[in-house]
């Protein structure tokens, strides 16, 4: 088994570049973000008040989520693929987040999912916590301007009406919160390869995050 571990803030092309990675090696995606996604969604929509740690695990420990063949993300017998990908979403992620009952759930189901086999996942504590002895470690950055025009230009291109001032605002935030949070912190691990990718093409990050994999491999 081969685990390849992707962290980064958001905006710094981790679900791209991981998803294309799996893919070119044959290994199986995992998005752990889209789980905490998930679980904001689903507590927002239940009325629930995110800081409720209790009642947040609940939904987290009830949520039945999986992933189908495609990277598709359901809760039971539901499609959350759509649901998960607004600006909404992302700052309810950013909130549950930091719940520590919500994050140990989280964590042990991460790291079961990776058990199954070869895998490349990635989030933001997976070289530091979720998979500590992962392989290969990279660390995916970018400038804050470079993050925030990205993800403006997915979320329009997506259909969301958002304001770029909104995006960037958004994006500051979500940084705060996960740099400075007391559990299992947004941090670059010690034995992590870090690649900025504010001035490269997703196409040349994707290859440099391939060839490194290809070379632990080898080993």
């Amino acid at each position: 088994m081969t685990v390849v571990a992707i962290d980064g803030p958001g905006g710094s092309g981790k679900s791209t570049v991981a998803r294309r990675v799996a893919a070119s090696l044959g290994f199986v995606y995992l998005d752990t973000g889209a789980m905490y996604r998930a679980v904001g969604v689903l507590a927002h929509e239940a009325g629930l008040d995110l800081s409720d740690e209790a009642a947040v695990a609940a939904v987290a420990a009830t949520a039945a989520l999986r992933f189908d063949d495609e990277g598709r993300l359901f809760a039971g017998e539901r499609d959350l693929s759509a649901a998960i990908r607004t600006l909404a979403a992302g700052e309810a992620a950013s909130r549950v987040s930091a719940l520590p009952a919500v994050r140990r759930l989280l964590v042990e189901r991460q790291r079961a999912l990776a058990a199954g086999g070869d895998v490349v996942i990635e989030g933001r504590d997976i070289g530091t916590n979720v998979c500590p002895r992962a392989e290969l470690k990279v660390y995916l950055t970018a400038s804050a301007n470079v993050r925030s025009r990205r993800r403006y230009d997915e979320l329009t291109a997506s259909g969301h009406e958002v304001a770029h001032d909104e995006v960037s605002r958004a994006v500051e935030e979500r940084d705060r919160r996960d740099t400075t949070r007391a559990v299992n912190p947004l941090r670059k691990a010690d034995d992590a390869v870090e690649i900025d990718t504010s001035e490269l093409t997703l196409d040349e990050v994707v290859a440099a995050v391939e060839r490194l994999a290809r070379e632990r491999l080898a080993r």
